[in-house]
């Protein structure tokens, strides 16, 4: 009979494989690599996501990983944006092929109905063969040939057929401004790194390194992909299958560190959009459900949330003014002392990563 594992259990075993129960010593790319992606629709919270993972972290870091090719910003996981390395990127955004095909729905699906997508994705390689453009350039494009069709549906066409990196600055450090597409084979040039095609397989036991123990619906949730029973059922002779407290069936690798569910959990102010919370069917590891329209709005943000005993236990954000940054904690219950204090410190040190120029007078509020 599978052993059981507690819902405390599980969240030990993700925050150790996380970086969150200690911050380690490892460079960007080792880090990136370990934790699979990093999601990046917005471009500060990735350096945030580092920043609480990592010892003595540095903005440049990033952004220097980011000029020189060894972590692109791209659509790869759920067609959303991820920070990758150029490793993984080559070798699973073939597999994700499936995943942005069904990202044309809604409105651009209708746009483009009964045009032929070959030419257009044709047409859209060979305007970026000819150099970068914005997905605004690339639409205006290409409406000038179909003029009948939405120049915003045209280049989310191009996007999901062609894998296109989003070339620095932008991603990088409050760096707002549009970016400038290119294909990830132009981008990396002679640098590109050697990178076989991912087999589900391989990303399945990626996915249990970086998030195990985990169900073939999270393992869904986190990628886009569907068709996990079979390749569970290839590798299981090779995992360690346990139980949930309500008898699902969990997977992982028989190594991956699963801590004793007593394991101290330190404070801890994770990033917006981060894959923590966005990687699993069942948020419950984490994220208690009565808690979740608090950190999931209705206008598709992920808010930035606080870690106490490794649970999420309410909300941050910073506010800026003339020379000035507050980090405003918002509890979703009363903490005490020990707590208060711990997130008070880890919020001050987030204000001295993110500080936007000497002098800047820093403060925390909790509601």
């Amino acid at each position: 009979m599978a052993a059981l594992l507690s819902r405390r259990a599980l969240n030990r075993a993700t925050l150790a494989r996380q970086m969150l129960l200690a911050r380690r010593k490892a460079t960007v790319a080792q880090a990136i690599e370990k934790l699979a992606g990093l999601q990046a629709q917005a471009p500060n919270p990735p350096y945030i996501g580092l920043w609480s993972r990592l010892e003595g972290f540095r903005r440049e870091q990033l952004s220097e990983a980011l000029k020189r090719g060894r972590i692109v910003r791209m659509s790869t996981l759920r067609a959303t944006l991820h920070l990758m390395t150029a490793r993984d990127a080559l070798a699973w955004r073939p597999l994700l092929e499936a995943v942005h095909q069904r990202g044309l729905s809604g409105e651009h699906s209708r746009a483009l109905e009964d045009i032929d997508r070959a030419a257009v994705v044709k047409a859209g390689k060979a305007l970026l063969d000819e150099g970068p453009l914005t997905g605004t350039e690339l639409g205006q494009a290409l409406a000038a040939r179909w003029k009948d069709r939405a120049p915003a549906s045209l280049a989310a066409l191009i996007r999901n057929n062609m894998p296109l990196v989003h070339l620095p600055p932008a991603g990088s450090w409050n760096s707002h401004q549009n970016a400038r597409l290119q294909p990830i084979g132009q981008w990396l040039g002679e640098s590109a790194p050697d990178a076989a095609s991912a087999t589900q397989d391989d990303l399945l036991l990626r996915y249990l390194a970086a998030f195990g123990p985990a169900t073939l619906a999270d393992a869904g949730a986190w990628s886009g992909l569907t068709g996990w029973k079979a390749v569970a059922e290839r590798l299981r002779p090779q995992l360690r299958v346990f139980t949930g407290e309500e008898g699902q069936e969990l997977f992982d690798l028989p190594r991956a560190p699963r801590p004793d569910p007593d394991t101290p959990a330190p404070p801890r102010l994770v990033a917006e959009w981060d894959n923590l919370l966005l990687s699993h069917a069942d948020r419950g590891r984490v994220l208690s459900e009565a808690h979740r329209a608090r950190v999931f709005t209705i206008n598709g943000i992920v808010r930035g949330t606080v870690l106490l005993d490794g649970f999420v236990a309410g909300t941050w954000k910073i506010e800026r003014a003339k020379h000035a940054a507050t980090v405003v904690l918002a509890p979703f219950a009363r903490w005490s002392k020990a707590d208060r204090l711990g997130a008070q410190e880890e919020a001050m040190r987030l204000l001295a990563f993110a500080a936007d120029g000497e002098g800047e007078r820093h403060d925390v509020r909790v509601l």
